[in-house]
């Protein structure tokens, strides 16, 4: 890159070319990977295991003192951490497996504030596959390996392409109910809904003006923490469905200014509307 990255975004920029070097190799040989079931339709591979020992060790050597959140193996270092690296080594693992070529790395980075809460200061999506790295920088913008991104400027529902994940077995019945509903109202409104698989993709290509918005229940921090600054950097909303941090509820809804209110008025009927 030409652009010149903070400390913070030259470390994870690092750490994710480090991290994808290994998963591309293994990539090209997807069928010989030795798979583990994890749980019902989510398989967990040698590679996610083997990428994500490579990210914690390189941030870990950048920045020792910073705790981590990571999608195998959890919460690590201080409970009183002041930053917290927020790791999905593997987002898209279904697409890996199956030798679908979108799936990414991702890295959010976590400030604490002074009441507790904390706040997404920095994040990165990658998608070694294309070499295309998207990242975000709080009050800096959001970019594409080096041009700036900016959320599209569809008005109308018609002309909106929107993405979200189709809710799997472990996903609770509650979340699937309120999925179908949403779709069912959303499908006839809108020019298209696409299920990719990878979250973190789906926001950064909402940044990217790719998608109008995009939304979905029940997923982690680790899947969003990036996705959610690169669409706030890039001019759109990434909300919770109702006034809270979708980080601590796993209900995303992300949009352009024009549609982010009528995607999530689609959303919250969706949940709440009796069975």
């Amino acid at each position: 890159m030409a652009l010149r990255l903070s400390p913070h975004m030259t470390v994870m920029a690092n750490a994710a070319q480090k991290a994808s070097k290994r998963l591309l190799r293994d990539f090209a040989e997807v069928e010989q990977l030795q798979v583990s079931i994890k749980g019902p339709s989510d398989f967990v591979s040698q590679a996610d295991i083997r990428a994500e020992e490579t990210l914690k060790e390189e941030l870990n050597k950048a920045r020792p003192g910073y705790a981590f959140l990571m999608e195998e193996s959890g919460a690590s270092g201080s409970e009183n951490w002041a930053w917290r690296w927020v790791v999905d080594p593997l987002d898209g693992t279904t697409n890996f497996l199956h030798g679908m070529p979108h799936w990414a790395i991702s890295i959010g980075l976590e400030r604490r504030l002074p009441d507790g809460t904390s706040e997404v200061v920095a994040g990165l999506v990658y998608n070694p596959v294309v070499d295309e790295m998207f990242w975000a920088e709080k009050g800096v913008g959001a970019f594409v390996n080096e041009r700036r991104l900016r959320v599209s400027a569809r008005r109308e529902m018609s002309e909106a392409v929107f993405a979200t994940g189709i809710p799997f077995g472990a996903v609770s019945a509650k979340h699937r109910y309120a999925f179908a509903v949403t779709l069912s109202a959303l499908m006839p409104q809108v020019a298209g809904i696409r299920r990719f698989g990878a979250a973190a993709l789906d926001l950064a290509w909402v940044a990217a003006g790719r998608f109008d918005g995009y939304w979905e229940l029940g997923i982690k921090p680790w899947d969003m923490s990036a996705g959610l600054l690169l669409v706030r950097e890039a001019g759109g909303y990434a909300t919770d469905a109702v006034d809270a941090d979708p980080r601590e509820t796993g209900n995303v809804v992300a949009a352009n200014t024009h549609l982010h209110a009528r995607l999530r008025e689609a959303v919250v009927e969706g949940m709440h509307k009796p069975v």
